[in-house]
């Protein structure tokens, strides 16, 4: 089965949250709903600005914990630099 790492980014306040799930459109309601994390509750709505699929759950589990590095987030910055430039 395979399984998403996601980066969501919160549009009341542009904060980014990294995490993984099977099922990104039913992770990302929940986010938008405040279940679960402590960390999203409150600054909903959210939208999914960048995921990956890998093969098995702990695979995405080392890329998930990879991206929330501080050298993860420059790869996620400049992976993304085209969209954020565009965004603000």
């Amino acid at each position: 089965m395979p399984y998403y790492v996601y980066l969501i980014r919160s549009i009341k306040d542009g904060r980014w949250y990294t995490g993984f799930t099977v099922d990104i459109r039913k992770r990302l309601g929940e986010h938008n709903e405040g279940k679960y994390v402590s960390w999203t509750k409150g600054r909903g709505p959210f939208e999914v600005i960048y995921y990956e699929m890998c093969k098995n759950k702990e695979d995405a589990r080392k890329r998930e914990i990879y991206l929330k590095t501080g050298m993860g987030r420059r790869y996620l910055k400049n992976r993304l630099k085209r969209f954020l430039a565009l965004t603000g």
